[in-house]
């Protein structure tokens, strides 16, 4: 199935079109790859040849059904069912018909010489009927297109560019041998559109004795606008190089001509172009045009894709048969504007596909990291020079000294130099009063692509310049400049094309890529330069000084009976400020993980010291004394019952105890939705968790400056261990986070699955304990309690009046300071809804630990826990 649809798919994308024409090393190589999928999935596949002969058989089915189909009416079945005939055969038994045996694995290549004497695109034919066909013959094979300026086509047998021959002329019933030749395989000897086109002046020219041809394609420009593009000049029969027969003003007129029959879509007809009211003619011009045949050349969409003239002079006009040149010509233009329009889609095809590998290459080359914006600039450029064949590429940058007044203050010059089948291309140095810049200002100016082709007596010159603009300013921000298109075959210049200037153009876009790339980067190096000066300032300014270290360091450190650390009732708030550095210290000496991770002492003192000054002063409760109370907590649930030291490992404890410590580093007063509603820095840099998130990345940046490295004795292991519990510790005190995360941790003890041998479980317990002595400040005595509520109160109606006055809203009723009356009432929902169920389940779990909720609750239990707090609070309001 995925080489049915994959594989295979790819393989067979138009192959109707392209294989008749492919080498038969594309083939060989083509069937490699399927040999390679059948060792791969194990099955015998269809070669590429059967694959390609099914592909043509089933279009020509799908064509015969369909009776709306162009060439519907070219193939008649006969009576056998089996095989196709001529559309116009006069009998309908012992003829040997020009067809399609579709029980043969290949196509016929023979002609019948019956149908081809009566029905010869050259001949006139009778007025077709309504529902006949433009075409009186059927091609022996699908046409193949060619693959223009290949090497990989041998040279045709069939002849192309006519000749004088002894062969009877194929107006006279005796076949086109030119014609037929190119529906029976001699597209492959055609270099180009061109040479093709060149070739059916010179055929039909001879042909008819027209004395001068010329022919020009219909081209649409960016707007949808049809314009002619003379390909073949007005030429003289036999006289292919020789222009001097017909002057310029003479080729002036028939592309008026061509003109006219563009602007209605119908032929010209003329016996004697003089006598026409639109054409002017001068004496000169009247004797060498006279009689004008002018047909349009369609496809089989029945669209105008080319015009074809021929012209007779006064003199010889008189033997020119205009009826009978008219249905000749007419009839093979039916066939040329098939073979046509198969030759433009594959060039077309294929220079698609060369733009494509050309914008890969850039691609590529602007994925790269690069230094320097000219190597840049040089490489890009360097990658469309072999596709355009283009001599010399600039690459002006321009400086805008005024509203009025732009120079090109430098530029970027490359030339290509051909050696051989490849080129080497150079960037050469140059000055810009070296380099002509008066067409990329014009560019510039008109901010448009410019396509010039100047040709003098002693010099031709042909260039394209395309600007360069900025996506986000449009403001044009370089001009790209071709130069000098030479002729792969002859080496000589010639004019850039649509193809070229659509490279250029791709070229630019990339160039403003590249440009706003190198700017990009420039600016995260100076912002990269700017935070790392930022963290130099912050490093300094945080860090504690010598003299609080040594002080801390020769202080005497009080037991932890004396600090009442074992006591859930102790809260930091209430003490100094010498000794809240030193309780935080006799907890990490009481737990022996100085000991256990060989902390230097000097390095633990300078740490406490600086998370403390991570801390903000002016806010009211998340500072360091609520800190300090949150860790207080933790050492007393892991002091209180050995049974926690033996669920957690010695490396999970340290993080705990780090965790608690900096948990609220640089708390600002406010929460996470006040963050990103007013959508400062944090919310842009994290999206979620905002608070928690620096945080933790402050608490990083701490246990990585100069003096703090308390996690110095771990191992790479552990070190990355220890910090992806400290990170899930700290998010853990998002209250959103928890409210998510409870759910688990209480139906996993509800059911009694507790398996602490696994991590996942391990780490859902410390978030919960993490929470736990996050909101710890209910469980203490009464007058802690109350006097930790207010500090909670007057750091929500801070943030409430901040939303009244930036956002015009009335805030939650938590936070507004009119509904101060109401703080009891809502105090008591906050533990009942979310602190007393996790203290509850903790009560449960844990033994010992029942006195943390009796301690809370006195001697009326826990179940009255929420009535006291209201009573309390009813009686201080």
């Amino acid at each position: 199935m995925f080489y049915t649809s994959i594989i295979q798919s790819v393989l067979c994308t138009s192959i109707t079109v392209w294989f008749g024409s492919s080498t038969k090393l594309d083939r060989h190589r083509l069937q490699r790859i399927v040999r390679t999928a059948e060792k791969i999935i194990g099955v015998d596949l269809p070669s590429i040849q059967d694959l390609y002969l099914s592909r043509v058989r089933k279009r020509a089915g799908s064509i015969t059904a369909d009776p709306s189909h162009p060439a519907h009416n070219l193939f008649k079945l006969l009576p056998s069912g089996r095989r196709y005939r001529s559309l116009y055969a006069k009998t309908t038994h012992r003829l040997a018909p020009f067809a399609l045996n579709l029980t043969t694995p290949e196509w016929t290549d023979r002609f019948c010489s019956d149908v081809l004497r009566s029905h010869s695109p050259c001949c006139p034919r009778s007025p077709r009927s309504a529902h006949s066909s433009r075409f009186s013959f059927s091609p022996c094979r699908p046409l193949s297109p060619i693959c223009p300026s290949s090497p990989d086509f041998p040279s045709s047998p069939y002849l192309l560019t006519p000749t004088v021959t002894k062969t009877p002329a194929c107006a006279h019933g005796e076949g086109c041998p030119w014609m037929m030749g190119m529906l029976g395989g001699g597209l492959s000897c055609v270099v180009s559109v061109a040479d093709l086109c060149q070739s059916v002046v010179l055929h039909t020219g001879m042909l008819l004795g027209a004395e001068g041809t010329s022919l020009a394609l219909v081209r649409k420009d960016c707007d949808g606008k049809r314009n002619l593009e003379v390909l073949t000049p007005l030429t003289a029969l036999g006289c292919v190089n020789e222009e001097t027969l017909y002057s310029q003003a003479h080729r002036e007129l028939v592309k008026g001509l061509m003109g006219c029959v563009l602007a209605t879509s119908s032929p010209v007809n003329l016996r004697d172009a003089s006598e026409d009211p639109r054409f002017i003619l001068d004496s000169d011009q009247a004797s060498k045009i006279s009689a004008v045949l002018c047909v349009p050349i369609k496809n089989h969409r029945r669209e105008v894709i080319a015009y074809i003239v021929l012209t007779q002079s006064l003199i010889t006009a008189v033997h020119f048969d205009l009826m009978f040149s008219f249905q000749v010509l007419f009839n093979h233009m039916d066939v040329f504007g098939m073979i046509l329009d198969n030759i433009q889609l594959y060039e077309s095809s294929r220079q698609e596909a060369k733009r494509s590998q050309a914008l890969l290459e850039m691609a590529q080359v602007l994925s790269k990291e690069h230094h320097s914006f000219g190597i840049l600039l040089s490489k890009m450029a360097a990658t469309i020079m072999p596709f355009t064949h283009a001599q010399y590429c600039t690459i002006f940058i321009p400086t805008f000294l005024s509203l009025f007044q732009i120079c090109f203050s430098r530029i970027i010059h490359l030339e290509c130099e051909e050696l051989g089948s490849s080129c080497q291309i150079y960037r050469r140095e140059r000055d810009i009063i070296d380099v002509d810049p008066s067409y990329a200002l014009q560019s510039l100016m008109a901010v448009k692509t410019l396509n010039i082709s100047k040709v003098s007596d002693d010099s031709r010159q042909s260039l394209v310049c395309c600007p360069v603009t900025n996506e986000q300013s449009e403001n044009v921000i370089a001009v790209c400049q071709l130069m000098n298109k030479r002729c792969r075959d002859s080496g000589e210049l010639e004019a850039f094309n649509r193809y070229d200037e659509r490279l250029l153009e791709d070229l630019a876009v990339y160039c403003g890529l590249a440009l706003q790339y190198v700017q990009a980067v420039k600016i995260t190096e100076e912002r990269k330069a700017s935070i790392e000066v930022t963290r130099e300032v912050l490093a300094y300014h945080i860090s504690a000084t010598e003299q609080e270290i040594e002080a801390l360091q020769e202080a005497t450190i009080p037991s932890a009976e004396s600090l009442h650390l074992f006591d859930f009732h102790f809260s930091g708030f209430g003490l100094q400020e010498d000794l809240t550095t030193q309780a935080a210290v006799r907890m990490f000496l009481d737990l022996h993980l100085v000991q256990d991770f060989s902390i230097d002492y000097k390095s633990l003192c300078q740490w406490v010291l600086t998370v403390r000054r991570g801390y903000r002063n002016n806010v009211p409760y998340h500072n360091w004394n609520h800190a300090l109370s949150t860790a207080q907590s933790m050492f007393a649930m892991l002091m209180a019952t050995g049974q926690l030291q033996n669920i957690f490992t010695r490396l999970e404890i340290l993080a705990l105890m780090v965790s608690t410590l900096s948990h609220d580093l640089d708390h600002r007063g406010v929460n996470n939705s006040y963050i990103e509603r007013t959508h400062q820095p944090l919310s842009q840099l994290y999206g979620h968790s905002s608070l928690e998130n620096h945080h933790y990345n402050l608490c990083v940046f701490i246990l990585n400056n100069t003096g703090n490295p308390i996690l110095s004795g771990l191992s790479t292991e552990q070190h990355r261990t220890v910090l992806h519990m400290i990170k899930r510790a700290i998010l853990a005190t998002d209250l959103s986070v928890y409210m998510q995360r409870r759910k688990d941790f209480f139906s996993l003890l509800k059911k009694k699955r507790v398996n602490w041998k696994s991590e996942p479980q391990r780490d859902l317990l410390r978030s919960m304990l993490m929470t736990a002595s996050d909101l710890s400040a209910v469980t203490k005595p009464w007058s802690e309690h109350k006097k930790i509520t207010k500090l909670v109160a007057m750091e929500f109606f801070a943030q409430g009046d901040k939303e009244k006055e930036e956002f015009k809203i009335k805030p939650l009723d938590i936070m507004n300071r009119e509904n101060s009356t109401r703080l009891p009432c809502m105090q008591v929902e906050y533990i009942d809804d979310i602190c007393y169920p996790l203290y509850k389940v903790c009560n449960y779990l844990l033994t010992k630990v029942d006195f943390y909720v009796q301690n809370r609750a006195g001697q009326y239990g826990p179940k009255l826990m929420s009535q006291y707090l209201f009573s309390k609070w009813r009686y201080t309001i």
